[in-house]
């Protein structure tokens, strides 16, 4: 069975590109069969795998069009377990032309479902914000992990993200859940981290990751050589914690987590 998964948090800069490159990675190196699709207009899990943009002919905005499917689109890359599905600065139009569009909140899923079973793990990036991309990635997975950044302002905005999981969930999806919370940026030598990391254990008691993702500066310069920390620096922190989430994932019973 595959396992879709969205990565979601209409915060910015929590890492949710950064988990979409490098737990796929991870998992693929583990021997996983991968498909990341990228959902953000920013492109940057297409950017952080290596893939030129400007010389796409299709990416993701075709597919959510219905002018190609996944296989028209995906990219391979430099890990041979994973295909990628990009994301160009296209996709900002893809928010207003889905309004009018019959099926707009299914047209993902009715180009994911075809081709999941070739892969054990799909995992869609979704940008930052709640608009008709992440509703779309909400509709086409079953399973939600929510990157959230060690910082201050960490739980703001998650009662909101837990609404519209709930209503996507009534109205679209009933299998949609909660599988994992991850903290991201984490640095354990601060007073302000662990007390992020107690707040978000009393909202998320049966679903936060017992791995953390730590601040790294190999993490941060990978993206930069269009590779996953893990073909970057094997040995690094941020490619060991990633290759921990992993296992941690797959380790998992599908669908077993408590739902919020």
């Amino acid at each position: 069975m595959s396992r879709i998964i969205a990565l979601v948090n209409q915060k910015g800069g929590v890492g949710k590109s950064t988990t979409a490159v490098n737990l796929g990675a991870a998992l693929a190196v583990d021997g996983q069969k991968v498909l990341v699709v990228d959902c953000d207009p920013q492109g940057n899990t297409t950017t952080g795998f290596g893939i030129e943009k400007h010389g796409l002919h299709h990416d993701v905005y075709d597919v959510l069009m219905q002018q190609a499917t996944i296989d028209d689109v995906a990219q391979r890359t430099e890990l041979e377990h994973l295909m990628l599905v990009p994301a160009t600065i296209n996709l900002a139009g893809a928010e207003i032309e889905l309004v009018s569009a019959l099926s707009r909140e299914t047209r993902l899923r009715q180009a994911v479902v075809p081709v999941a079973s070739r892969y054990d793990y799909v995992l869609i990036d979704c940008p930052p914000s709640l608009g008709l991309l992440t509703i779309n990635a909400l509709t086409a997975a079953e399973e939600i992990v929510i990157p959230v950044q060690a910082e201050y302002y960490a739980l703001e905005g998650l009662s909101q993200l837990t609404a519209v999981v709930r209503r996507v969930r009534e109205a679209l999806n009933p299998s949609l859940h909660v599988s994992g919370v991850l903290v991201t940026m984490f640095d354990g030598r601060t007073r302000l981290a662990m007390e992020v990391l107690d707040e978000l254990e009393k909202y998320f008691p049966q679903q936060m990751f017992k791995t953390q993702i730590p601040r790294n500066i190999r993490l941060s310069e990978a993206p930069s050589f269009g590779k996953p920390v893990i073909l970057f620096d094997v040995k690094s922190r941020g490619s060991q914690a990633y290759m921990a989430l992993a296992r941690e994932l797959v380790a998992q019973e599908s669908h077993a987590v408590g739902r919020p």
